[in-house]
C-alpha cells in the first residue's frame, strides 16, 4: 500500500492521501539498504533539488497559487517530496490547510472553487494532498512516487478560497504562510538494456532489477515475455514486472505478476509511447534468502506507415497544384525498420500519416496545419494520423484547442468518424476498441456523423509531449458500406494562451515562474471559471448598467464641492473636486470608458488629492505656501500610488501631515488671539462637526465595509460622503481690506498697484 511519508518530530504532519491510485503512485520506496545514501552495491544514487520559499496567498484565481518546477533525471525511481510549511507567530495568524497539487509534464489544472469549465473541455481532477497548520507554527509532509516519468514535475499550493473583504493593506493586520517544497530522487545507475528479441538473463536476490527497452517510432506493440524462469523458494516464477513510469494525476503503469500465470509469462502493450526508453522493474516474490532466475525477452512489432507524398507540394512553387483527395501515397521505407531486431508487420500500412507544419505566432500560442493546408482524408481501412509536437517544454502553459468539421456532402446516415486525441503514441485499434487508450495513456474520443459535423476538444494545460490526433471511418451496422467511402475532414489545431482570450468577461494574463511561462484568466462582473465562462454568480447586463450609474451619479455630488469653491474663489480646489467627479471605478464591471486600471488609478489619485487640498485649505496658509504644497503633495500621493495602489499609508500619510499642518496652525492661532478657532459657534455647529462625522463614516466604510458584492454600494457611499464632507469643510472666502487700492500713480500714466488685503483670520 502507498503512503505519503510524515516529518520529524512535533512538527511533522502526515499528507493525507487516499484512493486506489495510490496503490502505484506512493509506493514504498526502495530497499532499507538503499536508502538515500547511494551505496554503490545496488547502484542507486541520491541527489537533491530545492527551490526559495514563496508567500501563500488565498486562493481567488489560478494566478494566486505559486507554481514550483522541478526536472526529474532519467533513470529515476523514486521521488521524495518534502513539504514544509510555516508561518507568523500572532494573532492574525489563523489555523489554515494548505493545499499542494502534483502533476507531471505540465502545470495541475485545480478548481478550489468548484467552478464549471467550457464546453468540450477534457479535465483530470488534480491530485493533491493537504498539509494543515494548527496547533504550531511549522508542519512538514512528505509525499513518495515510485517510478516516476522523467521531465518536468510541477507543484501548485495555495491557501484555502479567499473572503471577498476587500482590505488595505497595512490597516488591518496580517500573516505570512511560506512554502517551501524539496526534492529528493533515487535513480539507478547499473541498468540493463534489453535488446529487440534478444533474450536477457538476470537473477533476482533481495534488490530488485532494473531494465529498459527504447521504443523507436512508429511502434505498433510491444510484448514483454519472461523465459526459462527458474526459482529455489517456490514453485512457479515468484517475478513482479513493473512496467512504465508514473505521471500524474492519471496513471496506467502496468504491473505483471507471473505466479501461477500461464507460462511462459506475457504482457502485450499497443500502442507503447514512441521515441523513448521504457522503464522495466522485475522483483522478487520469494523473500530476502530466495533467488529467481529468468531471461526477459521484447520484441517490438513495427507499424507500416503510409505517408502522403511531399513531392507535389515541393512542386506546387512551380504552379503545380496538389489535390490531396487524388490519394497520392506512398509507403514510408525509412520508418520499417526498429532496430536490429525488431519485427515489421508486412500487413497492409496501418496507418496514414499526414505531414503537420507546426507555426510558433506568439507566446504559448501555435497553430498546426496539414502540409498541404487541405483537409484530411479518412477512410475506413487505415486511421490518419497527424503529429502535434508539443515537446519544445514551454508549450504546456496554453490550452490545445482541437476543431473537426466533416463534409457534408461525403456523410452518409451509416458512416462516423470516430477521433482520438492521445499523447506519447496514436491510437490505432479503431477495429478493436474505440476506447482511445494505448499502452499507458488514456485519450480524449470525438466522433463525426452525418447529425453531428462537428467536434470540438480543449485541453488545458496539455503534457510536454509529442500528440497524436488520429481518424478513421467507421460503419456500425455494415462494415461493407465503409469499403469505398471516404470523407475529408478540416482539422483547426490551436495552442492557445487562454481560450477565446478569456471572452468578454475576462482577462488573459501571462504569468512567470522563472523562465517558465503560462496563462490564466482573471474574470470580473462575477463570472468565474478557467475561461471565465461560469455565470452562475455573474452580474446581469442590467446590474452592470446599474452599478456603473450608481458609481457614476455618486459623483455627481462633486458638483457642491465645486460650486462651493467657485463662489469662494478657491479654483485650484474645484478643478480638483472635478478630476475626481469624472474618474470612478466601476469594480469589476466591464462597462468602463476607459480601462480599468487607468480609471481606478485616477480614482484613488483624485480620492486622496481632495482629501489633500480640502485639509490644507482648512489650514488656511498663505497663497505661495498652500499652492506648494498643493503639487508637492498630489506628486507624493502619484508616486505612493504607483509603488501600492492599496497601501493604507498612501492615503492616511499625506491626510495626517495635511491635518497636523491645520492643527498647528489653529493652535498658532488660538494662542495668538487667545480664544477659540474658528471663533464662530455656527460654523463647528453646522459646518465643522458635520463635515468630520461624514469624512469618519466614509473612512471607516472605505476600510473596513467594502467587498467584492458591495463594491457598488459602499464605493458610492463614500463617493457621497467624500464630496459632501468637503463642501462642508471648505472654509469661508478671505475678505479684502481694499481690494487692488493703487498705492502710487507715475507722470506717465502707468499705475503700479497692489493688494492690500491681509489674511483676515477671523472666521464668521
Amino acid at each position: 500500500m502507498g503512503r505519503a511519508g510524515t516529518g520529524t518530530g512535533g512538527e511533522a504532519v502526515a499528507a493525507v492521501v487516499a484512493g486506489p491510485l495510490l496503490l502505484l503512485l506512493l509506493a514504498r520506496p526502495p530497499p532499507a539498504s538503499a536508502g538515500y545514501s547511494g551505496k554503490s552495491e545496488v547502484g542507486l544514487v541520491s541527489e537533491h533539488f530545492s527551490q526559495a520559499p514563496q508567500r501563500l496567498s488565498f486562493y481567488s484565481w489560478y494566478g494566486s497559487a505559486r507554481l514550483f518546477r522541478f526536472r526529474v533525471p532519467p533513470d529515476a525511481v523514486l521521488l521524495r517530496w518534502l513539504l514544509q510549511v510555516s508561518r507568523e507567530s500572532g494573532a492574525a495568524c489563523t489555523d489554515a490547510e494548505i493545499t499542494v497539487h502534483f502533476r507531471s509534464g505540465a502545470p495541475p489544472v485545480i478548481n478550489p472553487l468548484g467552478t464549471s469549465f467550457p464546453d468540450d473541455t477534457a479535465v483530470q481532477p488534480s491530485f493533491q494532498v493537504g498539509v494543515p497548520l494548527s496547533t504550531t507554527p511549522r508542519s512538514n509532509a512528505s509525499v513518495n512516487v515510485s517510478h516516476p516519468a522523467p521531465g518536468d514535475w510541477f507543484v501548485a499550493a495555495h491557501l484555502p478560497p479567499s473572503s471577498q473583504k476587500i482590505e488595505l493593506k497595512g490597516l488591518a493586520p496580517t500573516c505570512a504562510y511560506v512554502f517551501q517544497p524539496e526534492l529528493l530522487v533515487t535513480r539507478v545507475v547499473e541498468i540493463s538494456i534489453m535488446e529487440p528479441d534478444v533474450p536477457l538473463p538476470q537473477t533476482l536476490l533481495s534488490h530488485p532489477s532494473y531494465l529498459k527497452v527504447f521504443v523507436p517510432d512508429y511502434t505498433r506493440e510491444l510484448l514483454l515475455e519472461l523465459r526459462d524462469c527458474v526459482s529455489n523458494g517456490s514453485l512457479g516464477c515468484p517475478v513482479r514486472l513493473t512496467v512504465g513510469p508514473v505521471t500524474l494525476p492519471s496513471n496506467f503503469q502496468k504491473v505483471l505478476t507471473c505466479t501461477g500465470a500461464p507460462w511462459p509469462c506475457r504482457l502485450l502493450l499497443p500502442s507503447p509511447p514512441w521515441d523513448r526508453w521504457l522503464q522495466v522493474t522485475a522483483e522478487s516474490l520469494v523473500g530476502p534468502l530466495g533467488t529467481v532466475a529468468f531471461s526477459a525477452v521484447a520484441a517490438l512489432t513495427a507499424c507500416r506507415p503510409r505517408s502522403v507524398t511531399i513531392q507535389p507540394l515541393l512542386q506546387s512553387s512551380q504552379n503545380q497544384s496538389f489535390n490531396a483527395s487524388s490519394g497520392l501515397l506512398s509507403p514510408s521505407p525509412d520508418h520499417q525498420d526498429l532496430g536490429r531486431s525488431g519485427r515489421v508487420d508486412r500487413s497492409p500500412f496501418c496507418l496514414t500519416n499526414y505531414p503537420v507544419t507546426r507555426e510558433d505566432m506568439d507566446v504559448v500560442s501555435v497553430h498546426f496545419q496539414p502540409l498541404d493546408r487541405v483537409s484530411v482524408r479518412v477512410c475506413s481501412d487505415t486511421p490518419s494520423v497527424m503529429r502535434l509536437r508539443l515537446n519544445t517544454g514551454m508549450d504546456s502553459g496554453g490550452s490545445l484547442t482541437i476543431s473537426l468539421r466533416a463534409n457534408k456532402t461525403e456523410m452518409r446516415n451509416e458512416t462516423v468518424v470516430v477521433a482520438c486525441v492521445n499523447a506519447a503514441s496514436p491510437f490505432l485499434g479503431f477495429n478493436t476498441s474505440l476506447n482511445c487508450t494505448t499502452a499507458f495513456f488514456q485519450g480524449y474520443p470525438l466522433s463525426l456523423s452525418a447529425w453531428s459535423r462537428r467536434a470540438n476538444l480543449i485541453i488545458p494545460y496539455p503534457e510536454t509531449d509529442n500528440w497524436y490526433l488520429s481518424l478513421q471511418l467507421m460503419c456500425p451496422e455494415n462494415a461493407e458500406d465503409c469499403e469505398q467511402a471516404v470523407v475529408h475532414v478540416e482539422t483547426t489545431l490551436y495552442l492557445v494562451p487562454c481560450l477565446n482570450d478569456c471572452g468578454p468577461y475576462g482577462q488573459c494574463l501571462l504569468l512567470r515562474r522563472h523562465s517558465y511561462l503560462y496563462a490564466s484568466c482573471s474574470c470580473k462582473a462575477g463570472w468565474r471559471g478557467w475561461s471565465c465562462t461560469d455565470n452562475s454568480t455573474a452580474q446581469t447586463v442590467a446590474q452592470q448598467r446599474a452599478a456603473t450609474l450608481l458609481l457614476t451619479l455618486s459623483n455627481l455630488m462633486f458638483l457642491a464641492p465645486i460650486a462651493v469653491s467657485v463662489r469662494r474663489f478657491f479654483l485650484v480646489e474645484a478643478s480638483v473636486y472635478a478630476y475626481t467627479m469624472f474618474f470612478s471605478t466601476p469594480g469589476e464591471a466591464v462597462l468602463c470608458i476607459l480601462s480599468y486600471d487607468t480609471l481606478q488609478y485616477c480614482d484613488f489619485l483624485g480620492s486622496g488629492a481632495a482629501i489633500w487640498v480640502t485639509i490644507l485649505c482648512m489650514a488656511r496658509l498663505k497663497t505661495v505656501l498652500k499652492y506648494v504644497l498643493f503639487l508637492l503633495g498630489t506628486l507624493v500621493i502619484a508616486m505612493s500610488l504607483q509603488l501600492d495602489r492599496r497601501g493604507m499609508w498612501n492615503m492616511l500619510g499625506p491626510c495626517l501631515f495635511a491635518f497636523v499642518i491645520m492643527a498647528s496652525m489653529w493652535a498658532y492661532r488660538c494662542g495668538h488671539r487667545r480664544q477659540c478657532y474658528p471663533t464662530s459657534w455656527q460654523r463647528w455647529a453646522f459646518y465643522l462637526l458635520p463635515g468630520v462625522s461624514m469624512a469618519s463614516v466614509g473612512i471607516a466604510i472605505y476600510t473596513s465595509m467594502m467587498t467584492s458584492d458591495n463594491y457598488y454600494y459602499t464605493h458610492s457611499i463614500w463617493h457621497i460622503l467624500l464630496a459632501g464632507s468637503a463642501a462642508l469643510l471648505l472654509p469661508p472666502p478671505d475678505q479684502p481690506a481694499e481690494p487692488w487700492a493703487c498705492s502710487q500713480k507715475f507722470p506717465c500714466h502707468y499705475q503700479i498697484c497692489k493688494n492690500d488685503r491681509e489674511e483676515l483670520y477671523a472666521v464668521t
